[in-house]
């Protein structure tokens, strides 16, 4: 007597060879949707004969059917990892999305040179879908990096499963610079090499770097230095013209023993930054570079510092602060209490903090 399957076997073949012959679209479908029952019911039990007459049908039944039919052929079968590998990869290449999609970020009988023929020819949908499987090898993840927009640059950068590349590194960290979302992914990455981590941190907004230090506790002192030296380069790169000449202003009235405090005061009520900077600097005896570090802190103590150090009285200080703020567009500063901080603020403490500064930043003193 023969079992219930080979008789449920044997009527789909039936019904299989009426469709294929002269059935409708609907009987396609439908005969579609038998096909994929009794092949999922028993995929663990089919040999590799058996799923590749399997492979046949669903090629054979998918041509001539609407979207929605294959859509829903690819959702099921996704799954699988003993799925007939021929109707994957061609569920894999469908224009469609919707098809597309399940087979491209879940199948794992889609093999690594059709996933790499996808990324390089497909639409960015596709290659976003490819970005959200579970194992991305370094050439497929270099694809997406290369040819992925930001949306899939972040969606591969956020998969713990993509394997990265040097030169994928190297391009996402650049790529990072502009964008803040990009940059936190990456950085949280457990497996980013060390050097990377720093590039992308010296780059990051005040939000990312908040973020990446409390995940990577045991950086957090280095991230600071790093962040420190990359303002720095940055402020050097950024020179004006006008800079330079208010700097060498400066200096001319330095070495011509006509600057003081009365002049650097005239400077800071006239809104002149980069004079005010030059000559406290000179005052104090360290370079511009120190004393512009010091002066754009968020805080006032780095004036403090400076102004004490330079000998300075309370309504120059004073006149300093309120340019600063000004210039910044922060808030106003409660100047009685600023005024009995600096009055209690000891010359000698002032120079151990300021030499103790100057040795972080690797900075001389102006000559």
């Amino acid at each position: 007597m023969r079992s219930k399957s080979a008789k449920t076997s044997e009527n789909l073949l039936d019904e299989l060879q009426s469709a294929l012959s002269h059935g409708t679209v609907a009987r396609r479908v439908e005969t579609l949707r038998r096909v994929t029952d009794l092949f999922i019911n028993n995929a663990v039990d089919y040999s590799d004969e058996h799923i590749r007459v399997f492979d046949d049908v669903f090629q054979c039944l998918v041509d001539q059917i609407e979207t929605s039919a294959r859509a829903l052929l690819a959702d099921r079968l996704a799954p699988i990892g003993a799925a007939p590998p021929q109707i994957i990869r061609t569920l894999a290449l469908d224009d469609v999305i919707e098809v597309a999609g399940p087979v491209l970020s879940k199948s794992e009988r889609l093999d690594e040179t059709t996933l790499i023929e996808i990324a390089r020819s497909k639409s960015q949908a596709h290659l976003r879908a490819i970005s959200l499987r579970r194992v991305l090898s370094e050439e497929l993840t270099d694809v997406l990096v290369m040819r992925g927009n930001d949306e899939v640059v972040q969606s591969t950068a956020a998969n713990p499963g993509a394997q990265l590349s040097e030169g994928s590194l190297t391009d996402l960290v650049t790529r990072a610079e502009r964008d803040d979302d990009l940059a936190t992914c990456i950085g949280l990455r457990p497996d980013l090499p060390r050097h990377h981590y720093l590039r992308l941190i010296a780059k990051a907004s005040l939000s990312v770097r908040r973020k990446l230090e409390a995940a990577h506790p045991d950086l957090a002192d280095e991230v600071s230095s790093v962040v420190q030296e990359a303002a720095q380069r940055i402020r050097a790169a950024a020179m004006t013209r006008q800079t330079e000449m208010a700097r060498a202003l400066v200096k001319s009235l330095h070495a011509d023993g006509r600057l003081n405090e009365l002049q650097v005061t005239a400077f800071a009520e006239q809104g002149k930054f980069d004079e005010t900077n030059a000559g406290l600097a000179a005052l104090a005896g360290v370079s511009v570079e120190t004393a512009e570090n010091l002066m754009i802190e968020s805080r006032t103590e780095g004036v403090m510092i400076l102004a004490k150090v330079a000998g300075m009285s309370w309504p120059s200080v004073r006149a300093i602060i309120a340019m600063r703020e000004k210039l910044s567009g922060g808030s106003q500063t409660e100047m009685l209490k600023q005024r009995d901080t600096y009055e209690a603020l000891r010359s000698s403490t002032a120079q151990q903090v300021l030499r103790f500064h100057r040795m972080q930043q690797g900075a001389t003193p102006a000559a």
